[in-house]
Parts: C-alpha cells; structure tokens; sequence
C-alpha cells in the first residue's frame, strides 16, 4: 500500500494542526505521569517536522511533486495527455483503428504547428523570407 501524498504547503497546514491539536487533548486528557508528552508532541510537529517538509521538500516522503505524479516536466506532460487519452479509447474500443489513426495525424500537425509558431521572431527570419511564407500558407 502507497502512502498518500499531499502538496507541500497542505502538508505543512496537516502537521500544524495535528501538532497543535494533539498537544492540546493530551494536556487535557492525559494522566500526570505521561503528561510531558504533551510538548514533546508540539516540538516534534512544530520544531523537527515542518521544518523537514520545507527544507527537504519533494524529497519527503509524503510531500507530492509540483508537475504531478509523473516526474516529466509539464509541457510534456501536457502534450502527451491527448494522446494518452486517445491511445486509452483505442485500447478500450471505444474508437476503431481508422478513426484512431485520423486523430492521432491530426494531433501531430497541430503540434507540429504550435513548434512553429512558438519560435522567436529571431529563429523566423534567419535570413530568408521562406520560413515566413510557410507560415502563411499553413494559416
């Protein structure tokens, strides 16, 4: 079983309050021989733990990555999704082989175009005026 994950700045709330929380009921609650492990409780939440999830950050165990669960960085990530969607209804059936093919294409040269358009005005005029005219021919 996976131990769940949660982001940085929730997990840090989570401590805080459990911290304060438990250091309460135990003071309220507990019998005199056990009662300083009242403190020791909000030490160890306040002074050693929340300290560990900002310094380690991602590294501690509970705390989640910012892109995710997948450890790409998240333009691939997003560029993949629609095609992990598709492969997904292809492999269910949802879509026949035909129609799976047409969209895949069309995904492709949309992504092939949004390259294009995602360069500089310096990497489009490298000297000719070809790169340019290509451009207005896909629009």
């Amino acid at each position: 079983m996976a131990l769940p994950t949660f982001e940085k700045k929730r997990l840090v709330g989570l401590i805080a309050i459990l911290s304060f929380g438990l250091t309460s009921l135990s003071a309220v609650l507990l019998p005199s021989p056990v009662a300083p492990l009242g403190p020791a409780l909000f030490i160890t939440g306040f002074f050693i733990l929340i300290p560990l999830v900002l310094v380690l950050g991602e590294a501690f165990p509970l705390v989640a990555s910012d892109d995710g669960e997948t450890g790409e960085p998240p333009d691939s990530a997003a560029a993949d999704r629609p095609i992990a969607a598709l492969r997904d209804r292809y492999a269910s059936g949802e879509i026949d082989e035909a129609e799976f093919e047409r969209r895949l294409d069309r995904l492709l040269a949309t992504e092939d175009l949004d390259e294009r358009f995602d360069r500089t005005p310096a990497e489009v005029s490298d000297g000719s005026g070809a790169n340019r005219a290509r451009e207005y021919e896909l629009e």
